[in-house]
């Protein structure tokens, strides 16, 4: 076991179509190959399926070596934690039964190397945004869970995969056309959360965010940076903590 923590978000695997989905599950698990040498934990920070539902017998088909690579590094010891994103808030007992991941659905401070952390998912904080605010708390209702429960697995998971296929696909589209979108609703939403945040907790010295798909690194003030993780639907990013500093990487 290392002495680096590894932060990375927002992979939405199993879009645009298994072919392409596949690819990026092969780089990452690459990318997993080389840091578990020198990993003390590893954080995904949500969104590691484009959608994920687990019935009482049943969860989606696929990412068997994704799956499998993640057991064999929480079976070597090194910690893996993944941080629920609106895409995969859907997740309840498997991961953590079979593979041993530890699920966060909250944010989180954390303190590594007397360095402290704040970290989250990074949907839904800040002001604005109501519409979505409002959607999350009816996909997080236990009835409306029941309810989509009832659907049979082939019938439940075919409709949300054809829906999550058009919405995700879309909005990546745009997004890769303008990344100026993307950074005015950092600055609208998530810097605001974060300077609240801070105000109580002055003592923070990184507060690392996934959701928004744009590798960023923003200094709040003289002791505190904003990490925003990027994607590996087009970045290929992820952020490293030495024990000192998190820097942002790309992986080629």
């Amino acid at each position: 076991m290392g002495n680096k923590v590894y932060f990375v978000s927002d992979f939405h695997f199993g879009i645009p179509d298994r072919t392409r989905s596949l690819e990026r599950e092969s780089r990452f698990i690459r990318w997993l190959d080389k840091v578990r040498v020198d990993a003390s934990e590893i954080y995904l920070m949500g969104d590691l399926f484009d959608f994920w539902f687990e019935y009482r017998t049943a969860i989606p088909k696929g990412y068997t070596r994704l799956l499998g690579k993640l057991a064999e590094i929480t079976d070597a010891g090194i910690p893996v934690h993944l941080f629920l994103g609106n895409h995969d808030m859907w997740a309840f007992s498997y991961l953590t039964e079979e593979l041993h991941i530890q699920l966060h659905h909250e944010p989180e401070f954390r303190e590594f190397s007397s360095k402290r952390f704040y970290l989250a998912h990074g949907d839904g904080l800040g002001p604005g945004d109501k519409g979505y605010k409002f959607l999350k708390k009816v996909f997080a209702s236990r009835f409306n869970q029941w309810l989509f429960r009832l659907l049979h697995p082939d019938i439940g998971i075919r409709m949300a995969l054809y829906w999550s296929h058009r919405s995700r696909y879309a909005s990546q589209v745009r997004e890769q056309k303008d990344e100026d979108i993307t950074r005015r609703m950092i600055e609208k939403r998530l810097t605001p959360h974060s300077k609240e945040v801070l105000a109580d907790h002055p003592d923070l010295d990184f507060m690392i965010y996934g959701h928004y798909h744009l590798p960023l690194d923003i200094r709040l003030n003289d002791r505190c940076r904003q990490i925003v993780l990027g994607d590996w639907l087009t970045h290929f990013s992820s952020a490293v903590f030495d024990g000192e500093d998190v820097i942002l990487q790309f992986f080629e």
